[in-house]
C-alpha cells in the first residue's frame, strides 16, 4: 500500500477527531475537511484546506451539496493502478484521497426526541457522508476509511508504525464494517419512515427494513442449548431494551420475555398497580390506592405462581413495599424508578435484577414474530372499545361495571383461550392459553384462592357454547365482559340471564398467541 498523502475528514461525532489529525499531520498528510471539523482541527492548531476552495466550488443549498463533486468523489473512487483512470484523473486535475474519516448525521438519535417532526428528521439524512464512505469502502484495495471514532486508535498505531501506510488487511476490515454502517442507517430511515406510513393508516410498505444493534449476547436463550443475543430497534426508543439495570444478574433471554409482558399490562393502569408475571402469563395483578396494597392483593391472587416471578409496578418502588416484597423470591422488579430505602433493602438480595425503564408508557409498536421462512407483521393490540353494550336483562352495576374495565385490561395480556376472575381490583383466577375455552374456565377456577361468589369474569374471544357461562355462574361469578360474535351468542345470552348474570359485549376480540 502507498504512503497516506491526502485525507478527508467530516464528521458529526468529533471524539479523537483532534489525536487523528495531528497524527496525519506529523505524517505529512494533507487534511481536506467541512464545517465543524475544520474548526476543531483548526483550533487545535491542525492545517486544514476548507473543501470549498479545494473543489472551487462554494457550499449551495443550506449545507446541502458540499462534497458530492468530482474533485472528491474521483479522487476517492479512482482505481490507483488502472492507467485509464489515472490518465483521465489527471486530465480533469483530481488528486487522489487516500483516506476517508466520516461519521454520519445522527439520524437515530435525532428520531428518538418524541417531539421531532418529519420535516426535522428528513434534514437530518445524510447524502454526502454515505456517499464519500461507500465509495472508499468499494476502493479499498486503495483508500483506507473510518466510519467509527472507536477505530482511530488502532489506525493511529498502524500510522505511527509504518511512516503513514495502512495494510491491505485493516482497509479491508474497515470497508466492510462501512457496508455494514451504511446498511443500518439506511435501514434507520426505511424504519422510520415504515413506521410513520403505518401510524398514518397507509398501510404496511412492500419492503420491510428492519434494523437492529446487537445489545449483548445473552448465556443462552429459552433452553441452555440454544444460543441468544438481544438486539435494539433503531426506531423505537423506549420499553424494556431502554431500561437501566441498577443490579443483579444479567437478564436472560426468558428475562426479557417476561419484563415485556410485565412492562405491557402494568404500563395500562393509572392508578397504582402491581403485575406478577411467570413464564409471559401474569399469574397476579392488583390495583389500589396504595402500592403497597396492590402488590399485597396481586401475590394473595396465587401466591404459589408468584414465587420466582417477575414483578412490574407503575410507580416508583418504595420501602415499604420493597419490604414486603422481599419476603419472596422473585426473579426481576420492573419500575419507573426505585426509592433509595426500595434500593438498600433490595441489596441485599444481589441476584435480584432491577430494571428502571426511563418512560413507563407503552405506545405501541409493530408486532414482529418470526415464521419459517418469513416475517409476520401487525400493529400493536392497542386497541379499546368504542362501547360496551349490556346484552342481558340484568345490566352490570356501576361497581361491577368498572372491576369489569379492569378485568378486561388483564385479559388481553394473558396467552388465548383466556379468562380471568377478578373482585376489588384484584385477579383471583387465571386460566390461560387452552385449547377450549370451557377449560381455561375450570383453571381460573381451580387457581382462585378464595370464592368466587360475586366477582366478575373476563374472556378475551368469544363463548362459543354456553358451557363457559354455565361453569361461571356455578362458582359464583355475577358479571362478564366478552367480545360477542359467535353463532352462539344468542344461547350464551339466554345461559346469563338464566343465571341472573350481567354481561357486556366490547365488539373487539384480543387473542394473544
Amino acid at each position: 500500500m502507498p504512503k497516506i498523502t491526502r485525507a478527508i475528514m467530516s464528521v458529526t461525532d468529533k471524539t479523537g477527531i483532534v489525536e487523528l489529525g495531528k497524527v496525519l499531520q506529523a505524517c505529512h498528510v494533507e487534511i481536506l475537511s467541512t464545517g465543524g471539523t475544520a474548526k476543531a482541527l483548526r483550533d487545535a492548531g491542525i492545517a486544514v484546506v476548507d473543501v470549498a476552495a479545494y473543489t472551487g466550488s462554494p457550499e449551495i443549498l443550506d449545507g446541502r451539496l458540499k462534497t458530492l463533486h468530482p474533485m472528491i468523489e474521483g479522487g476517492i473512487l479512482g482505481i490507483r493502478s488502472n492507467a485509464k483512470h489515472q490518465e483521465e484523473m489527471k486530465k480533469e486535475k483530481i488528486k487522489p484521497i487516500d483516506l476517508v474519516v466520516v461519521n454520519l448525521y445522527e439520524f437515530e438519535k435525532t428520531t428518538a426526541d418524541p417531539n421531532c417532526s418529519l420535516e426535522h428528521a428528513i434534514e437530518n439524512i445524510d447524502i454526502g457522508g454515505p456517499t464519500m464512505l461507500r465509495a472508499a469502502a468499494k476502493n479499498h484495495p486503495f483508500v483506507t476509511v473510518v466510519c467509527d471514532p472507536g477505530d482511530y486508535p488502532a489506525l493511529i498505531n498502524e500510522l505511527q508504525k509504518s511512516q503513514g501506510v495502512v495494510s491491505e488487511k485493516t482497509n479491508f476490515t474497515l470497508a466492510v464494517k462501512v457496508f455494514q454502517k451504511t446498511a443500518a442507517y439506511d435501514g434507520a430511515i426505511a424504519g422510520y419512515l415504515a413506521k410513520k406510513v403505518a401510524d398514518q393508516g397507509l398501510g404496511f410498505s412492500d419492503v420491510l427494513s428492519l434494523n437492529f444493534k446487537k445489545i449483548q449476547d445473552l448465556r443462552y436463550g429459552e433452553n441452555p442449548h440454544q444460543k441468544a443475543a438481544v438486539y435494539k430497534s433503531s426506531f423505537e426508543h423506549d420499553g424494556i431494551i431502554d431500561g437501566i439495570q441498577l443490579q443483579g444478574k444479567e437478564l436472560s433471554y426468558n428475562n426479557y420475555a417476561d419484563l415485556d409482558s410485565a412492562y405491557r399490562l402494568v404500563s395500562m393502569f393509572a392508578e397504582p398497580a402491581v403485575v406478577i408475571i411467570k413464564h409471559a402469563n401474569p399469574c397476579g395483578v392488583a390495583i389500589a390506592e396504595k402500592l403497597v396494597d396492590a402488590f399485597i392483593k396481586a401475590r394473595a391472587g396465587d401466591p404459589l405462581s408468584s414465587f420466582g416471578g417477575i414483578v412490574g409496578l407503575n410507580q416508583t418502588l418504595d420501602g415499604p413495599t420493597a419490604k414486603i416484597i422481599s419476603e419472596t423470591f422473585f426473579e426481576c422488579i420492573v419500575a419507573p424508578n426505585f426509592d433509595p430505602e426500595a434500593l438498600n433493602i433490595l441489596s441485599k438480595k444481589t441476584n435480584l435484577r432491577l430494571l428502571k425503564l426511563k418512560t413507563f408508557q407503552n405506545k405501541g409498536s409493530l408486532e414482529i414474530k418470526k415464521i419459517s421462512g418469513g416475517l409476520l407483521v401487525q400493529d400493536a393490540d392497542c386497541g379499546v372499545p368504542s362501547e360496551l353494550k349490556v346484552v342481558t336483562k340484568r345490566a352490570p352495576s356501576l361497581a361491577e361495571m368498572k372491576e369489569l374495565q379492569f378485568a378486561w385490561k388483564v385479559v388481553k395480556q394473558v396467552k388465548s383461550n383466556a379468562i380471568v376472575f377478578t373482585q376489588n381490583g384484584q385477579t383471583l383466577g387465571i386460566g390461560a392459553g387452552q385449547m377450549s375455552r370451557v377449560d381455561s374456565v375450570k383453571i381460573a377456577a381451580i387457581k382462585s384462592q378464595k370464592s368466587l361468589q360475586g366477582a366478575v369474569m373476563a374472556s378475551d374471544a368469544f363463548f362459543p357454547f354456553r358451557d363457559g357461562l354455565d361453569e361461571a355462574a356455578r362458582m359464583g361469578i355475577k358479571a362478564v365482559i366478552q367480545p360477542g360474535g359467535s353463532v352462539k351468542d344468542s344461547e350464551v345470552i339466554a345461559a346469563a340471564d338464566e343465571h341472573g348474570i350481567a354481561m357486556v359485549f366490547t365488539g373487539m376480540r384480543h387473542f394473544l398467541h
